[in-house]
């Protein structure tokens, strides 16, 4: 397989074509391996990695040098940076300075402490051991932003604080790199006249950064912006990435830095969600390209050779690592749940380890048998990771709302009994309070409830699926009982047991959906209306309005679409909703009736 791949690339490259069957084999590995391993729970990341290792130089030997391939998909993570950045406006990030040089400086410094100890312990010299422990103590900013992805979490404050740290670590490397320098052989000998400049070109990168994105990139975008080509636009937003990351690279800096400056920059612009929208897809294929490269890079030689020495590694680094993060968390006030979820994330090396790894090479620190041991180290370590995630989502015990100040519910009697108090129920109970009713809510949303009190509302703790608390709720002294929640199945499953234990009691039920007002219909339901129907037909009778029309017409109008729709619905209940698309009014010719 791996000859006739390279036949075919060599046959496209002798008739001047693209190599188009590697990036075939790249796409078909990600299409293939991402939905498996997402199905069996074990995450997009997984499955990105053990596609690479499959197809990779120690897998089916498809690809030779996956280190060609990281360099390109890093961009991927580049340009993640630049999205996030978009999403801070600088008063934000400002407010995170506390996190940044507090929170990030203290889990640095703490863990590269921790991990130093591994490398002595194992008696490696300090110099070699500072360098192996601190290159883990860089995170995969790729890995981690990932995740905090996928669980939702990046615009929570814990995941900002998250993403607070793997900016200091980003900072990082350019002291962290000086420090190897430094600890090289001879490397004492470093003048401060380099160190100092090394510092004030660094620092000049980000002032350049930070004047481009003030007076050039804004009025850059709007002038491009008249000629009305969305490509010269898509063009403008990759160059913006590449060149912020290119001028960081090249002060010695970080490329995802430089990105998420740009993004920062540039996230009070009019032009904001345009950028976000041209750089997603790039985004999202060079990220996972980026892991697909990292399981290519698992050197099996090297960890079937050395497989007890990267065990434990692996195992000591994590484990102290997770001890550090945790201890820096609880010190800065996060609740344990937040701690442990920190730690586990931020448990593996980075990418940014391979720097440093490299430029220790370079300078004799370690050699290149410690380069690749040191390496596939951090590989497994961020192949565990997704795994640690699945673990820790597993066995982590489910949070269990605060009760102080929440009543349960008990004895309770009112003309009406209310389920669910969200802005459907809000809006509900006041036409109901207006008239006098008396109304017993009751609500599984613990902040909600505290916050109802705030505006003079006795909201009970309770779940309207229980027959117990519906007893407890007075269901079967109620007048008529409204559903409001916002589950659609729990509306269901609530109007069948309403109905099976309290039959005379009439339900009234908020639906979804015409499927799911087919369903409360069947399940015996009083009376149901869809959330959104009332208010779409009220916004086109105002639109009709607007359009001259008098104001009978447009009452005809209404009270004909409702029958219309009344006969849909009745269709539904005993067919399916293509047996009633006779009473839908389309806009094909056929249908359409042309106002004036």
């Amino acid at each position: 397989m791996a000859a006739e791949t390279a036949a075919h690339a060599a046959q496209s490259s002798a008739h001047g074509g693209v190599e188009l069957v590697p990036i075939v084999i790249l796409l078909a590995a990600a299409v293939v391996a991402v939905p498996l391993f997402k199905r069996a729970g074990l995450g997009s990341v997984l499955g990105y990695l053990a596609a690479g290792l499959v197809i990779g130089p120690f897998g089916l030997k498809l690809f030779s040098d996956p280190q060609s391939i990281l360099h390109v998909a890093e961009l991927g993570v580049v340009m993640f940076l630049f999205v996030i950045g978009l999403e801070m406006q600088p008063s934000r990030l400002w407010a995170m300075r506390g996190d940044i040089f507090g929170l990030g400086l203290a889990q640095v410094g703490l863990c590269i402490a921790l991990l130093i100890c591994v490398g002595l312990a194992l008696g490696y010299p300090v110099s070699q051991s500072f360098v192996a422990g601190t290159g883990f103590v860089l995170t995969s900013t790729a890995i981690v932003m990932q995740m905090l992805d996928e669980r939702r979490s990046l615009s929570l404050p814990k995941g900002r604080r998250i993403v607070a740290i793997l900016l200091l670590e980003d900072l990082a490397i350019v002291p962290l790199l000086a420090l190897v320098a430094f600890l090289a052989p001879g490397g004492g000998q470093v003048g401060l006249t380099e160190r100092i400049t090394t510092i004030v070109i660094g620092l000049a990168a980000i002032g350049v950064l930070i004047a481009a994105g003030r007076w050039l990139l804004d009025p850059m975008f709007r002038l491009l912006s008249r000629a009305k080509a969305r490509e010269v636009m898509t063009a403008a937003a990759l160059l913006v990435v590449l060149g912020a990351a290119l001028i960081m690279q090249a002060a010695g800096l970080s490329m995802a830095m430089g990105a998420f400056l740009a993004g920062v920059l540039l996230s009070e612009s009019s032009f904001r969600h345009q950028l976000e929208a041209d750089i997603e897809p790039f985004r999202g294929v060079l990220l996972g390209l980026f892991f697909l490269g990292v399981g290519m890079a698992l050197d099996l030689s090297v960890v079937a050779a050395n497989w007890r020495l990267i065990a434990i590694a692996v195992s000591a680094y994590m484990i102290l690592k997770i001890i550090g993060i945790y201890a820096i968390a609880r010190l800065f006030r996060a609740n344990h749940r937040e701690a442990v979820e920190r730690a586990v994330l931020m448990a593996q090396g980075g990418e940014f380890a391979f720097v440093l790894y490299a430029a220790a090479t370079s300078v004799g620190i370690i050699d290149g048998n410690a380069n690749a041991i040191l390496t596939a180290t951090i590989i497994v370590s961020m192949a565990l990771t997704p795994i640690m995630i699945i673990l820790h989502d597993r066995l982590m015990p489910k949070t269990s709302p605060s009760m102080d100040g929440i009543e349960a519910v008990e004895g309770l009697e009112a003309n009406v009994l209310l389920i669910g108090f969200g802005r459907f129920g809000q809006i509900v109970s006041q036409p109901l309070l207006a008239y006098g009713c008396t109304i017993s809510i009751i609500d599984t949303d613990t902040d909600r409830i505290r916050t109802a009190r705030d505006f003079g509302f006795k909201v009970y703790f309770g779940d309207g699926a229980r027959l117990d608390i519906l007893h407890a709720a007075g269901a079967h002294h109620a007048r008529i009982i409204i559903i409001a929640v916002e589950d659609p199945e729990a509306v269901v499953k609530t109007t069948e047991l309403l109905k099976a234990e309290f039959p005379s009691v009439p339900v009234l039920a908020r639906a979804f959906d015409r499927e799911h007002a087919v369903e409360l219909i069947r399940a015996g339901v009083d009376y149901q209306i869809r959330e959104t129907f009332e208010s779409a037909l009220t916004l086109a009778a105002k639109g009709l309005s607007m359009l001259d029309i008098d104001d009978q017409a447009v009452a005809d109008i209404i009270t004909d679409v409702r029958e219309r729709d009344a006969k849909r619905l009745e269709i539904e209940i005993t067919q399916d909703v293509y047996a009633s698309r006779d009473h839908i009014l389309g806009n094909m010719p056929r249908n359409a009736e042309r106002i004036p």
